[in-house]
């Protein structure tokens, strides 16, 4: 037997199934290395993912690609029956709905630059909150005097709100007529101090 034989990878249906069987177990989305990683060698684990995508279009579980990331989730048309098992109330606060849509459309954003853009300064529990959230995370630090940190979303972020990519957020039009961005203050005015986040609860943000 030849080592060429040894190692000839499954045919692709049996490896539609395995990565299928290992992403119905996995209890987070996986990525095309971390599937590679527990397939035997040669498998093509892109062109299995796309055939299993297809596969399970249109039925009650498809598969979702959020970032790099893949996982099953339930089909977006059927998701009012699981809201009994789901959901959870999560509050968050006017500044933090704001201090998110501005990383989000922003990224990468620094903390001055989140302050500039709503006009008050972003308090420490703000972003906490977000990074706890695992909606928001450090990014690079930026070349400029002081070199300070920048905000980025996370792939969390993406999966909580169901999105492929940050290219799939609403219009920024949208948010602009919400208020939520570009929001600059006036020249020379100085940035006002925030109210403490506890104390400034809006509607769930979902």
């Amino acid at each position: 037997m030849s080592t060429e034989t040894l190692f000839e990878a499954p045919p692709m249906a049996e490896q539609e199934r395995m990565v299928e069987a290992i992403l119905f177990a996995s209890s987070e989305p996986l990525d095309t290395r971390a599937l590679a990683a527990r397939l035997p060698h040669g498998c093509d684990v892109a062109q299995a993912l796309a055939l299993l995508q297809k596969r399970y279009a249109g039925r009650g579980v498809h598969l979702l690609r959020s970032g790099d990331n893949w996982a099953f989730r339930t089909a977006a048309d059927l998701s009012f029956l699981m809201q009994k098992e789901v959901v959870e109330t999560r509050k968050l606060s006017r500044a933090a709905i704001e201090t998110l849509a501005i990383v989000a459309y922003h990224q990468p954003v620094t903390r001055a630059e989140i302050e500039e853009i709503r006009g008050v300064s972003v308090s420490r529990g703000t972003v906490d909150l977000l990074m706890e959230l695992d909606w928001i995370r450090l990014g690079r630090r930026r070349q400029t005097p002081g070199r300070p940190v920048t905000f980025t979303t996370t792939p969390g972020f993406l999966a909580h709100f169901g999105l492929e990519t940050a290219r799939d957020l609403p219009d920024l039009k949208e948010l602009r007529a919400a208020g939520l961005l570009d929001n600059r203050p006036p020249p020379g005015t100085s940035v006002e101090r925030e109210v403490d986040d506890d104390h400034d609860q809006d509607d769930m943000f979902e």
